[in-house]
């Protein structure tokens, strides 16, 4: 897709493979493109890039799809109506005036030393991605106990392993490629567990098996995957999950148990293990941070998909447009369906905000494969949910917000105290939420024990923090409320401030944007 210089400001928010695909559509359809990223270089999770001197002698190790990766990276990088903002962070977006045209202002952080600028596009692509969701167990506060992300991002992208004798765990196909890397970087891998029971699992994936056709390439990641579990006699154990991690100021031992349906665990199938560290991964949890400050309307996840009952995604329609003019999402924050779906949203994002021809051919493709990406990702919330019986694995005293060292009883007493039916006070009784992470680990399952407690449903009530307003809604009522109205709930995802700011940087005045193609990272080492 090529189209005419347009003059439009395309402001693009994570490099990942939407960020990228957004930015390289963009600039085909004749826009100005700033590409964000708080990371050196581009690729987000999964095309995380290796230290330049690891990538001259190993060149897309662990990847997939390096190659067409490689070359976007480039055509994007090197493009003169580009400006690549590498490790610089949007702490906010300030919605424009009532009665102003345009997207929100994007004020960011960039350099070393750091300096603030604002920017005002005439078009904003989110493309934030989204981070691991682990549910509590006991002692999975303890040092050795990882996110199977972050044991994957040192794997890729520092070569760093996590221990020697390892154990992966979780629900999901994610637990593959974790392995798959741990093993290339050279740790030994005991085990993955996967949650699912095969029964549950082979219904989820093999509902409408025709549709299977349109995901081969993901069939051929599969079988890379498998083939290296299988290449080390890694075993692969269905139905079992970690209920427990002990040791002594570190991780040395896990208990694992087979699990029913729901995941109450079958008792006597406790199996200790020793282990110097452990991954676990139940799901993803969207960014959207950035999406609520600028008041996009969210949708929530289908019933039985994985993850909290609190989590939502972005709404978008069919040119990835949100609610609030000016403003479009890709990726992981509109639902978790990978890669390739991710690269086909964003591409869609991309041309529309550049002003590209809705008409065009290419299109026709991408919405294609963009369509049965989603269908995927509801095919894989259908084969691996989050059994609703997990917090029988909780004991009084597990920690649930490691920031606060809140536990699971004080959690309970809060959710039975008619006086904190507001999450704003449920959270100051508890400190839940009020540590570094500020609620992004922590959250959703806080939202989701408190609504259990307090005899909820499938679905946590608007107290915690779970609304959600259909897209294409236009005004204000009971029933849709708006983002930015005041019945619109605060919940976990809801931070005005959306990354860490000293109050001397927040106290000096912006700087004016760089002009293009000079990143401010560059002007600052040049």
């Amino acid at each position: 897709m090529t189209g005419p210089v347009t003059g439009r400001h395309v402001v693009v928010v994570g490099a990942g493979p939407a960020g990228l695909a957004a930015a390289d559509a963009a600039l085909a359809a004749g826009a100005r493109v700033t590409l964000i990223d708080t990371a050196e270089r581009p690729g987000g999770q999964y095309h995380r890039m290796l230290p330049e001197a690891y990538e001259a002698t190993d060149p897309g190790a662990l990847q997939h799809g390096y190659g067409s990766f490689d070359r976007r990276r480039r055509r994007v990088l090197g493009h003169p109506r580009c400006s690549w903002w590498a490790e610089s962070a949007v702490w906010a977006l300030e919605r424009r005036d009532p009665g102003a045209d345009g997207p929100p202002l994007v004020h960011v952080l960039s350099g070393t030393p750091r300096r603030r600028h604002v920017l005002a596009p005439d078009a904003l692509v989110l493309a934030v991605g989204a981070h691991d969701r682990v549910l509590p167990f006991p002692g999975w506060d303890l040092p050795g106990v990882y996110t199977a992300g972050a044991a994957q991002a040192l794997a890729k992208g520092e070569r760093v392993v996590v221990g020697d004798r390892v154990v992966v765990a979780g629900t999901g196909p994610f637990l593959l490629p974790v392995a798959t890397s741990l093993l290339e970087a050279g740790s030994r891998v005991l085990a993955v567990l996967e949650a699912g029971r095969p029964g549950a699992v082979a219904r989820g994936w093999l509902r409408r098996p025709w549709e299977l056709a349109a995901q081969l390439g993901k069939s051929g990641e599969l079988l890379s995957y498998t083939t290296a579990l299988g290449r080390h006699r890694v075993p692969y154990r269905w139905g079992t999950a970690v209920v427990e991690a002990r040791g002594d100021g570190r991780v040395e031992e896990i208990v694992s148990a087979r699990v029913r349906a729901d995941w109450s665990v079958v008792p006597g199938s406790e199996r200790v293990t020793a282990v110097d560290a452990v991954c676990v991964g139940h799901g993803f949890t969207p960014q959207l941070e950035l999406p609520v400050a600028a008041g996009c309307a969210l949708r929530p996840t289908p019933d039985g998909a994985a993850g909290s009952p609190a989590e939502a995604f972005v709404a978008v329609d069919d040119d990835q447009r949100t609610s609030r003019p000016g403003v479009y999402a890709a990726g992981e924050i509109t639902g978790v369906a990978g890669a390739p779906a991710a690269r086909a949203e964003g591409a869609v994002a991309g041309w529309i905000a550049a002003g590209g021809d809705p008409g065009s051919r290419a299109l026709v493709t991408l919405r294609r494969n963009r369509d049965q990406g989603r269908a995927f990702a509801a095919r894989l919330a259908l084969a691996h949910p989050v059994g609703r019986a997990w917090p029988g694995w909780l004991r009084p005293d597990t920690v649930i917000c490691r920031c606060e060292e809140t536990t699971y009883a004080a959690v309970c007493r809060s959710a039975a105290d008619p006086t904190s039916t507001e999450p704003q006070v449920a959270k100051l009784a508890t400190r839940a939420g009020l540590g570094p992470c500020q609620a992004r680990v922590c959250g959703p399952t806080v939202a989701e024990l408190r609504h259990r407690h307090r005899g909820g449903a499938n679905r946590p009530s608007e107290a915690d923090g779970a609304g959600t307003a259909p897209m294409g809604t236009d005004h204000a009522s009971p029933d849709h409320p708006r983002p930015d109205h005041p019945s619109w709930p605060v919940g976990p995802h809801h931070r005005p401030v959306a990354e860490p700011i000293r109050l001397g940087e927040l106290a000096r005045p912006p700087e004016p944007p760089p002009t293009f193609p000079n990143s401010p990272v560059e002007e600052s080492t040049s």
